[in-house]
């Protein structure tokens, strides 16, 4: 196994920082990073001693996306699509983590960097983030979810203005259309990131992955299969060792002490 060069990682009391770390390139994703984050996030997933994530970059980028090298030359069409097919899975693991997972973006972000970071289910920016909608100037569009995930979180006619008009997005402009959660300077960010995660670590954990997974599926079924996946998920969470105590502690008027049990 190679030693990881792309991705930095760093665990204090249960939160993982994953650090993208091609600043030269502004993080872009070649094959490598590509390899070095599944695998970090993979792990993560699966490890009981890490409680959340928070996904930021090296150097005045959060990511640009796709590395363009990794497609020249002569590649035919049914390889380009395994190839993209790759990154669109890596993106789609975020959202499929049932672990809070918190994007400090700490600066310009474009292309596939921007489905990275929509696809946190919480996004913290620095004031001096943007957000490059240039994919029309190549010849492309958003990819790897990024129509869909788009309207999605912010409705069509915002993602019209978005993406029909051309226009670059400041950390203002996307807080405006609901693409962040919160901006703030740029000394704060990652104290932002945390504070965030925090109060995302205050529900229970089989509780925050369900209710995760269930806000996915609630935006491509009917209310009937979701009526019924909600009752299942609550039928399964109500017998928890986490639901007890927390009812407990609410009559005690304290904390919780949730254990994923």
């Amino acid at each position: 196994m190679s030693v990881p060069q792309f991705i930095e990682q760093r665990r204090v009391d249960g939160i993982l920082l994953l650090r993208l770390n091609r600043p030269e390139q502004r993080n872009a994703i070649n094959e490598q990073l590509q390899q070095e984050l599944t695998d970090a996030l993979f792990d993560a997933a699966a490890a009981p001693e890490v409680r959340g994530i928070i996904l930021t970059g090296n150097g005045d980028a959060f990511c640009a996306g796709a590395d363009l090298g990794r497609f020249e030359g002569e590649l035919s069409t049914p390889v380009f699509r395994l190839y993209s097919h790759t990154l669109t899975q890596l993106i789609t693991l975020i959202e499929r983590i049932e672990k809070p997972i918190v994007a400090a973006i700490n600066g310009l972000t474009t292309g596939a960097g921007t489905q990275l970071a929509l696809a946190c289910d919480l996004r913290v920016a620095s004031a001096e983030a943007r957000f490059l909608m240039r994919e029309g100037r190549i010849g492309l569009i958003p990819s790897h979810g990024g129509c869909v995930r788009l309207v999605r979180l912010v409705g069509l006619a915002r993602a019209r203005d978005i993406l029909l008009g051309g226009r670059d997005l400041s950390a203002d402009d996307a807080l405006h259309y609901g693409l962040l959660t919160d901006v703030v300077p740029a000394a704060e960010l990652m104290d932002a990131a945390h504070a965030r995660l925090a109060d995302a670590l205050q529900s229970a954990p089989h509780a925050y992955g369900l209710a995760k997974r269930l806000l996915m599926l609630a935006s491509s079924v009917d209310m009937e299969s979701g009526l019924v996946a909600e009752s299942l998920a609550q039928s399964l969470l109500v017998q928890s060792d986490d639901h007890h105590e927390g009812l407990r502690a609410r009559r005690e008027r304290r904390a919780p002490r949730f254990t994923g049990k």
